[in-house]
């Protein structure tokens, strides 16, 4: 293990924009008991994070900076703290450590109990691997613990050529359902390749007259205003759920949901090593495939902010840390 007392980690003084990300040299943590240090080798951008340097998402959370953002990781153990049992030192593991509260995934070492990390999926490296926790999660999590997928019901995934998007299309369909995903025409193909039955160009239609008799629907836009929440309403049969992954569910959404005979469920991920795990053996089973548009090196973390406010991002973002 390094004996170092420092590290590289991308830090910020202030809320702001993607200037505001900057290289520093911060304290090295050690574990307590029952966590594990792992070198990071890559770090998972995801919209929590841009939204959290400006001042919302888990901003609330984390107090006012200076914090480090990130809560992807992909790693080695480099050490184990007393009474850890599940890893090793030398295990190659990934996980979304402390979500909402600080995990500093956008540096080079992190501590987190042992049991929020599993061992990464054998057949990808640490840059896919990198991708798969917070997204995958979040999408595994709605569509299984929050809407309760069952074979044969109709799914409807807003954003699906997303981070989030692209793992919710392949677990839906790998739990039996029918999958209709909202993407630009561009994104198509490759959405069917995913699983995708049914796909609407949400920039030539407008999805709700183009859908109906949805069981589900994973609402992954979080326009902040629900206007997307309120017109999937519409697409929904009688007793079927909607699933507000970002922008919560507002008292007008639930009580307009309810005069339609439907259930709004607000949502927010949390740390899962067995759903983790699972995730991880349908990887390596080839049943899911990890999407990264790109991997940018750790310095250039506020481009890869700038890229993804954008919103045009295929899958995901990573930031190699290792180098």
């Amino acid at each position: 293990m390094t004996s170092s007392p420092t590290m590289r980690a991308i830090t910020q003084d202030t809320f702001g924009g993607p200037d505001v990300l900057r290289l520093a040299d911060v304290a090295r943590p050690e574990p307590l008991p029952t966590e594990v240090l792992v070198r990071v080798h890559a770090a998972g951008v995801n919209p929590v994070d841009w939204k959290t340097r400006e001042g919302g998402g888990m901003a609330g959370v984390l107090g006012e900076p200076p914090f480090i953002l990130g809560w992807d990781v992909s790693g080695v153990v480099e050490a184990v703290g007393f009474g850890v049992h599940t890893l090793e030192v030398g295990d190659e593991v990934y996980g979304m450590p402390w979500f909402p509260r600080q995990a500093g995934a956008y540096t080079e070492y992190v501590t987190a109990p042992a049991r929020q990390f599993v061992r990464k999926p054998s057949t990808i490296g640490h840059d896919l691997a990198a991708a798969v926790p917070l997204a995958g999660l979040t999408a595994w999590q709605a569509l299984v613990d929050a809407a309760g997928v069952e074979p044969g019901q109709r799914v409807l995934i807003h954003a699906a050529a997303g981070g989030v998007g692209h793992f919710a299309v392949q677990f839906a369909k790998h739990l039996g359902a029918y999958v209709i995903g909202t993407a630009r025409e561009a994104k198509h193909e490759w959405l069917r390749s995913l699983g995708a039955d049914e796909l609407v160009d949400y920039t030539a239609v407008r999805f709700e007259d183009a859908v109906k008799d949805v069981d589900v629907v994973i609402d992954l836009i979080g326009d902040g205003v629900e206007e997307t929440s309120t017109r999937s309403l519409a697409t929904l049969r009688p007793g079927g759920t909607l699933v507000a992954v970002p922008s919560g569910v507002s008292p007008e959404l639930v009580a307009a949901a309810e005069a339609r005979g439907l259930v709004a469920k607000p949502y927010l991920v949390e740390p899962d090593g067995p759903s983790l795990a699972r995730i991880a053996a349908l990887i390596d089973e080839g049943t899911v495939r990890v999407e990264v548009e790109d991997v940018l090196p750790l310095a250039e973390a506020a481009e890869a902010h700038r890229r993804g406010e954008q919103g045009r991002t295929r899958g995901k973002l990573v930031l190699n840390v290792a180098g």
